[in-house]
């Protein structure tokens, strides 16, 4: 029934959530050579089946979006989880950063970005 969904719906999501969170520390293992099957745009699009089933098409959408809700937490300045870092080193240390720090943690954490989807993307044409 419709309600009886949202427990079996948070299970799910918890369930890979935590897949999730074990690959991607796999992936930044590198004696596992995990990272070799990391992918771009044609990873994603390639994971979409060939004839159209709306059950695959959400389960894709739902997987996509808790892979970029974890990925947004890591730790990484540009993203939400640096601004926590940061925060959480301003609620220990009772100081802000200073404004420039700031600037050139961001600017590392875009080129940390940028770098993370050209490997994702030279990936896939790697193995093109």
């Amino acid at each position: 029934s419709f309600f009886e969904s949202f427990p079996v719906g948070l299970k799910k999501a918890k369930d890979r959530v935590v897949s999730y969170w074990d690959q991607l520390g796999a992936i930044f293992t590198p004696s596992t050579g995990a990272y070799k099957g990391v992918g771009g745009f044609k990873a994603i699009y390639d994971i979409f089946p060939k004839t159209w089933s709306w059950q695959s098409f959400w389960s894709i959408t739902a997987f996509l979006s808790i892979m970029l809700g974890v990925l947004n937490l890591l730790p990484i300045p540009a993203l939400d989880g640096g601004h926590v870092m940061f925060l959480l080193y301003e609620m220990v240390s009772g100081r802000k950063p200073g404004d420039k720090f700031m600037e050139y943690a961001q600017m590392v954490g875009f080129f940390i970005l940028i770098a993370l989807v050209l490997f994702a993307n030279g990936n896939d044409i790697y193995k093109a």
